[in-house]
């Protein structure tokens, strides 16, 4: 028995369960969108935080990681009962072809599940829909949770998408602007690389940053979204 999960948010940079093997490569016509409440990990109820989700687009790629786990029906349930409650937002497993970087054609992995969300209001409470971008930065400036701030989560995942060679033009934008949000000063531009951990990118001393929109890191702990 083997089971592989493909994972485009905090799962390419933090997976939190065992697994036999790790792919970088992609999906085929779906996007990454920050479309999707989390009210427990880095958000609450009250302020909920951004995540990612993925959205159906003809023609669009998704960059990520594909983890297999197997060696026996324990093991595989174990890790699976950790990712149905690390993604309880997610209300959807749909299962997808991986491709692997240089080979379009021919899918190097069938049937791996990937955690998605309905977009729909109605039918899911978690699904906040699109926002401008710059409302979008600011609930992302300023969510917390037990896991951390929401602005972290989407510095990681830029970082993540860096480390792997494949940055996400929306995350970049996204990232800028909630740095515009912050006071740290001019965003990054598009073809500005990013180089080290969210730490490293400091807002210049002279510019302060507004105390009220922002909240202490909390120790971190082995769930996220």
């Amino acid at each position: 028995m083997v089971f592989w999960v493909f994972g485009y948010g905090s799962l390419v940079w933090n997976p939190g369960f065992e697994f036999d093997e790790k792919i970088i490569g992609y999906i085929k016509d779906y996007r990454r969108v920050f479309d999707l409440a989390c009210i427990d990990h880095r958000g609450t109820p009250e302020s909920p935080a951004r995540t990612c989700t993925l959205e159906e687009k003809e023609g669009a790629i998704c960059w990520g990681a594909a983890y297999c786990v197997k060696g026996g029906a324990e093991k595989e349930k174990f890790a699976m009962q950790y990712l149905e409650r690390r993604e309880c937002e997610y209300d959807q497993k749909t299962l997808v072809n991986f491709y692997k970087e240089g080979e379009t054609l021919q899918p190097a992995l069938t049937g791996v599940i990937v955690f998605t969300s309905t977009p729909d209001k109605i039918n899911n409470k978690y699904y906040l829909g699109p926002a401008p971008l710059e409302d979008m930065a600011r609930q992302i400036a300023t969510a917390y949770g037990p896991c951390g701030n929401n602005r972290d989560y989407l510095f990681l995942l830029e970082k993540a998408m860096y480390d792997i060679g494949h940055e996400d033009d929306y995350v970049i934008e996204l990232a800028n602007e909630v740095r515009k949000v912050l006071g740290m000063g001019k965003a990054l531009p598009k073809d500005k690389k990013l180089v080290g951990a969210p730490s490293q990118l400091q807002h210049p001393p002279h510019v302060p940053i507004p105390t009220l929109q922002l909240h202490p890191l909390p120790e971190p702990i082995a769930l996220d979204s």
